[in-house]
């Protein structure tokens, strides 16, 4: 027993919440709170982000041992003043980091994924990256470096992490004596709008004492309109996560001199034109005939996203005792369906072709386990065959691919 990775119960914990949040919101006759595409494309973010911090959250920790262990500056023990020092430490670094996030291009390219969505809810808070991660963790490592045991600051994270999941809601109203101290749902969502009014506003993440300390503080007056000022025109798996990065490639390539560059990279997106997105989607995106149109066939992605969290469920639960294929293949095949996910979404053709490629790689993995990897040519000859033969191609699209007139 001392072995389970209790990460392994994130995935499972998240769906009981949203289930419950999901019944609550038609209970009360709010179906708006959620959108069938928006909440797609949420939940796989957040699979990728579990899946791929199994790799790195390891590194994240043996850093903090690091710094504590060869540079720590005090040495602080564990009392009950001590553990409310750091979560006010813990918290105030976050604001920073947040607000940074929200202030300079770099950090606002990985930090922008979590408001791509225009739903607010529990899937939302889903909506990390692996990018983020590394960023807030190298903010968070002056914790260490202060002197806060790696044990402490890891169990707060943790604490921390659980609190703000919670924040993401429209089901809980204002509780205006609360938010003196603490973040609500209310002042959260506050963040997470396009509002003029409210945009860069509510970077705590537990405590509003900071916003209202240092001018950032804004209370729900209308009710919020959430996602970006310039939302997104496609729930591809990879353009929401590489597009601002490609922005600041384009602005970099647009400017000269050296002041110019540096700004490109590291100033505010505020400054960023608002003709690069446009331009780049057109380069890389299809235009959608009728915007209006959604797939009729959503078994297929409920099918494939649960199947990507069992696994990932089992995986987080035995990952220490897996070998390095095994890793790599597991990795690789819920990345694949993720990206699959996204192409579905957007009604793309090619993902075809990505069904192919799921089941060679399935059919590899096996052959390797059984060493007869030489053998790999015979499933992919099989493929070959069975598509000129049949035409798989076009009855997949037939059938995937259906649609529907959406509200």
């Amino acid at each position: 027993m001392e072995h389970i990775n209790f990460l392994a119960f994130a995935m499972p914990a998240f769906f009981l919440f949203l289930f419950l949040e999901y019944k609550l919101a038609q209970r009360r006759k709010r179906p708006e709170i959620f959108n069938y595409e928006s909440s797609v494309s949420n939940i796989s973010i957040g699979i990728a982000e579990r899946l791929i911090n199994l790799f790195v959250a390891a590194s994240f920790y043996q850093l903090y041992y690091l710094i504590y262990d060869n540079y720590r500056f005090f040495d602080i023990s564990s009392t009950i003043f001590v553990w409310i020092a750091l979560i006010l430490a813990t918290d105030f670094v976050w604001y920073w980091y947040h607000r940074l996030g929200h202030e300079v291009n770099f950090f606002w390219a990985a930090h922008i994924v979590h408001h791509h969505s225009e739903e607010f809810n529990f899937t939302a808070a889903a909506r990390i990256t692996t990018f983020q991660a590394v960023i807030r963790t190298g903010f968070w490592c002056v914790l260490p470096l202060i002197g806060f045991h790696p044990s402490m600051v890891i169990t707060m994270l943790i604490v921390h992490g659980a609190y703000s999941f919670f924040t993401h809601t429209q089901l809980v109203g204002r509780i205006k004596w609360l938010e003196y101290v603490f973040v609500t749902p209310s002042v959260h969502g506050v963040h997470h709008a396009s509002d003029e009014k409210y945009l860069d506003k509510n970077y705590g993440d537990m405590f509003t004492f900071w916003d209202r300390l240092f001018g950032t503080f804004q209370e729900e007056e209308e009710k919020p309109k959430y996602g970006l000022t310039h939302p997104l025109k496609t729930y591809s798996f990879l353009w929401q996560h590489f597009h601002y990065y490609f922005e600041i490639y384009e602005l970099w390539k647009r400017s000269t001199g050296f002041k110019a560059k540096w700004k490109a990279v590291f100033g505010s997106p505020a400054h960023m034109d608002q003709d690069i997105r446009p331009t780049l989607e057109k380069r890389f995106l299809q235009d959608k005939a009728n915007p209006h149109q959604r797939l009729r066939f959503k078994n297929y992605l409920y099918i494939q996203l649960g199947v990507s969290t069992l696994l990932l469920t089992v995986f987080t639960y035995c990952f220490e005792w897996l070998n390095v294929s095994d890793k790599i293949f597991v990795l690789s095949i819920i990345l694949v369906t993720l990206v699959n996910c996204g192409a579905l979404l957007e009604q793309r053709r090619w993902i075809y072709y990505l069904e192919y490629l799921r089941i060679f790689m399935v059919t590899t993995y096996f052959l390797y386990e059984e060493n007869l990897l030489s053998f790999f040519f015979i499933p992919l000859a099989i493929m070959i065959f069975a598509e000129q033969l049949f035409s798989l191609s076009k009855h997949y699209q037939e059938v995937v691919l259906q649609l529907e007139t959406s509200e």
